[in-house]
């Protein structure tokens, strides 16, 4: 059986290289979605037209004051979100950046303390980033680098406490982070939290590279609980569904061992 060190270690190694991998890619990721909403055609009986026009006359007439408020507000909130966007949004998503350079050359090279708390030529560190740049991109990221960091350094209630800030919807790194956590519970003992993190991490990358790893893990837990049922469950998922991984090529002594406890 795999010690918690060594799927510990499994997950940390994925984390580091899908966070410096798929970092330049976050921002592209999460832009937003421009829906076109469908024009409606209203046709009106010609023999009403004329009434149409009046009532609409004297709609207009009546709220005049209402209706030209109502779109200076608009023409305001506009002005002022491309304000934001232009002199404040986008200079800090740069600033942040910029700032975030230095950690992740202090993280790929396992310098976690540097990486996590700063040094003293310049470099603010990943907590400070998050802090300050907490309304972009970069800064969300570095919540991430910090949690990994923390969980590299053994501390991993801070490190679940930084995982739990970050927020991304995808199949890579939010999964990865969500493995990494589960491994932190397990490291703290919490173990029914630990299998349950690392079952959902698997079924969010749903992938043959990423989620046996999270579902052996999770297996052993259980058994570990003394819940056999669901370390087969845990197991035999992979031999159904992820049966082209490197896991499930001896996948079956797994589901033998928990099957005769």
């Amino acid at each position: 059986m795999t010690d918690k060190k060594t799927c510990s270690q499994i997950s940390f190694i994925n984390i580091n290289k899908l966070l410096l991998l798929t970092e330049k890619e976050y921002p592209k990721n999460n832009k937003k979605v421009n829906i076109k909403m469908a024009e409606k055609k209203h046709t009106q009986d010609p023999l009403d037209m004329e009434e149409a026009l009046s009532t609409s006359e004297a709609f207009i007439i009546k709220y005049k004051s209402k209706i030209l408020g109502a779109i200076a507000a608009v023409v305001i909130i506009i002005a002022g979100f491309m304000g934001y966007k232009h002199f404040i949004s986008e200079p800090n998503e740069i600033k942040a950046s910029a700032a975030l350079f230095k950690g992740e050359q202090y993280f790929g090279a396992d310098n976690f303390e540097t990486a996590l708390n700063g040094d003293s030529i310049g470099y603010k560190g990943f907590l400070k980033v998050a802090d300050e740049f907490s309304g972009t991109a970069a800064g969300n990221l570095a919540n991430a680098y910090a949690g990994v960091c923390y969980a590299q350094l053994g501390k991993y209630e801070e490190a679940v406490k930084y995982l739990n800030k970050f927020s991304a919807d995808d199949q890579l790194v939010s999964p990865a982070l969500l493995g990494t956590m589960g491994n932190c519970y397990a490291q703290a003992g919490q173990l029914d939290k630990a299998a349950a993190t690392l079952m959902k991490a698997a079924d969010k990358a749903d992938s043959q590279a990423l989620s046996p790893i999270y579902l052996i893990q999770a297996g052993q837990i259980y058994e570990k609980l003394g819940k056999n049922s669901e370390a087969v469950n845990a197991y035999t998922l992979i031999k159904n569904k992820y049966f082209n991984s490197y896991q499930s090529m001896d996948i079956d002594k797994y589901i033998e061992r928990a099957s005769i406890k």
